[in-house]
């Protein structure tokens, strides 16, 4: 893959993936498993430990690519973000005498000699030799000779994914080279061919990804949490607590890295708890007797049912589904079922009670609280946020 193919396959792999595909972030993952890979190998010099880093670096950047806004600095950003962890590890694990396999192989043969301890030792032998290999290495070349014989012995490619010029490539391989025997650059060859991830190392990154949703965007959290109130016609009250819902959700996210998508939803339902509040204490204050309470009570309880329940089918169609096609929907038929509600039923009840002439001071502004007018606003208000959240998370 030339810098130019992998460039274009980012443009198009990552917006998909920011809105929360993650067949296009397995793609992603395929075409960069041997660089993060390598680098956390060229530092750690422990197979194992960079395969485990290397998940970690790509579930972390999963995590938070919301943070990326450009898809030419997404390869830059991962190698920093797997260099970090496999510095950390490094810090954690100093004077180990043996890599993690080498270690396990080597504890077995003493405990159990088998026909196959040639063989094993080989493998002992050959990882500890790859090691001395590797720290004999100035660090970049390190990585740089890595890949090289992983991608086929391409200095374009290496470049492209290490974002250097070939030069700069030509010029890293010629030094090992000129550091390193012919005979044990051979073998660290075929080591570095033999401890490249397979295909099973994506499915297992992306199958990690089930429990560990992406934030998309801040913005979808706060978008959700609006949902939250806009979904339950509540007024001022009810848009003000969706967001401060959807807000305490997104800063919630921030600080933990918990999925986006429960965060949504509990911002939401909070937002609209409060915004159910602020309702059943207005409509209360027309009521003359506990008939009349009973049955703003009923209408309060069956909305806030639906609301909840639409928003709760908005937010499987942001997680089950890529693009903006069946969120969008979702959302119209909630919207429409709920309008219907506020529009039809509530009046219903309402009616009566409003004309009676104890609350004709009462009534002035109830059209702008919670009737057409504050129906065609909070629908305009949260269908603006579900559309700045999905464009934000690159769906729209």
């Amino acid at each position: 893959m030339t810098a130019t193919t992998l460039e274009s396959m980012l443009h198009r792999e990552l917006p998909a993936a920011r809105g929360g595909c993650t067949q296009s972030y397995g793609r992603i993952v395929v075409a960069c498993q041997n660089t993060v890979t390598a680098i956390a190998l060229a530092i750690t010099r422990d197979v194992q430990a960079s395969e485990d880093i290397a998940q970690e670096a790509f579930i972390k950047a999963w995590q938070q690519l919301n943070q990326l806004n450009n898809a030419a600095s997404f390869l830059p950003w991962l190698r920093q973000i797997t260099r970090n962890l496999a510095r950390d590890w490094l810090r954690a694990n100093r004077n180990r005498p043996l890599s993690g396999e080498a270690a396990e192989i080597a504890i077995g043969m003493a405990a159990d000699p088998a026909p196959g301890a040639a063989e094993a030792m080989a493998r002992v032998e050959e990882e500890l030799a790859a090691e001395e290999i590797i720290s004999t290495l100035p660090e970049d070349s390190r990585e740089t000779l890595l890949l090289f014989y992983r991608e086929g012995q391409s200095s374009q490619q290496v470049a492209a994914l290490l974002g250097l010029s070939d030069a700069a490539v030509r010029k890293r391989l010629s030094r090992a080279r000129a550091t390193v025997r012919e005979e044990m650059l051979k073998r660290f060859g075929e080591f570095a061919r033999g401890s490249a991830p397979s295909a099973a190392f994506a499915l297992v990154v992306v199958g990690a990804l089930v429990g560990a949703t992406p934030v998309a965007s801040a913005a979808t959290v706060i978008g959700s949490g609006v949902l939250g109130g806009g979904l339950g016609k509540l007024g001022t009250g009810g848009i003000t607590g969706g967001i401060a819902g959807g807000s305490l959700g997104a800063i919630v996210q921030h600080l933990t890295d918990h999925p986006a998508v429960l965060l949504g939803m509990l911002g939401g339902v909070l937002g609209g708890v409060v915004g159910y509040g602020l309702t059943w204490w207005y409509l209360v204050r027309f009521c003359a007797g506990a008939r009349e309470r009973a049955q703003v009570q009923r209408f309060m309880l069956l909305n806030m049912t639906t609301g909840t329940t639409m928003l709760f089918c908005i937010m499987l169609a942001v997680v089950l589904t890529p693009g903006w096609q069946a969120t969008l929907a979702t959302f119209a038929i909630g919207i429409s079922i709920v309008n219907y509600q506020y529009l039809v039923t509530l009046p219903r009840i309402m009616d009566p009670i409003l004309a009676r002439a104890d609350n004709a001071r009462r009534r002035r502004g109830y059209a702008w609280v919670i009737g057409k007018p504050a129906v065609v606003a909070s629908t305009l208000v949260a269908g603006t946020c579900l559309l700045h959240a999905l464009h934000n998370a690159g769906r729209l």
